[in-house]
C-alpha cells in the first residue's frame, strides 16, 4: 500500500492477553501526524493488518485533532492514546483518550473531566487497569501533577499517587519495573 502520508510517532503490536476474544492478534497500531493510511483518512491513528492492510474495523471517526504521540494496547484490546490532541473524534479529550476495540471513544474514560494542561509523551497500561501517563503538563483534571500521575480506570485521578518534588522537567520516556 501506501502507508501513512506524514510521520509515525508510535507503533503497537496487539498481542493482549484477550487476544482470542478480539481477533486483533499481531494487529498493529500506528499513531503519529498522518491523516491519511493507505490511503483511506485516518486522523493520526489506525490499526493496520499483519500483512499492513488497513483494518478498516477498527474506525476512531475523525481522529485526534493534533498529532499523537504514543499508542498502546492494554489487556482488553482498547488502545490508549496520549499527545498533542484535544479532542478525538469530535469529543474533548485533553491529551489523553481511549479507544475501544473498534476504534470509537471510550466515552466512559475521562468523561466531563479535564485532562492533561499540557503535551503528554508516555503512557503505560498497569496489571489492575489503571494507567500512568507522563508528558511536560503540571495538572490532570485540574489538580497538580508535575510531569507524571496515575490515572484510575475510569480516568480519574489516583491521588494515592503524589510525584515527588524533584521532578522538574518534562519526561519523555516510561517504563514500569516488573517486580
Amino acid at each position: 500500500g501506501v502507508g501513512a502520508n506524514d510521520t509515525v510517532h508510535t507503533v503497537a503490536i496487539d498481542n493482549n492477553s484477550n487476544q482470542f476474544l478480539t481477533g486483533n492478534v499481531g494487529k498493529i497500531i500506528i499513531g503519529g501526524t498522518f491523516t491519511s493510511a493507505q490511503g483511506i483518512s485516518r486522523n493520526r491513528i489506525a490499526r493496520l493488518n499483519a500483512d499492513l492492510s488497513l483494518d478498516t474495523t477498527f474506525d476512531p471517526g475523525t481522529g485526534a485533532d493534533n498529532i499523537v504521540n504514543r499508542a498502546i494496547v492494554d489487556a482488553g484490546g482498547r488502545v490508549y492514546i496520549v499527545g498533542q490532541f484535544t479532542t478525538v473524534n469530535g469529543t474533548s479529550r485533553a491529551r489523553i483518550a481511549r479507544l475501544e476495540v473498534d476504534g470509537s471513544l471510550d466515552t466512559g474514560f475521562l468523561n466531563g473531566l479535564a485532562g492533561a494542561n499540557d503535551v503528554v509523551n508516555e503512557v503505560w497500561s498497569l496489571d489492575n487497569g489503571d494507567v500512568l501517563v507522563a508528558g511536560n503538563f503540571t495538572l490532570i483534571n485540574g489538580v497538580g501533577r508535575r510531569h507524571i500521575a496515575r490515572l484510575n480506570n475510569d480516568g480519574t485521578l489516583d491521588t494515592g499517587f503524589v510525584p515527588p518534588a524533584s521532578v522538574d522537567g518534562a519526561i519523555r520516556a516510561l517504563a514500569v519495573d516488573p517486580v
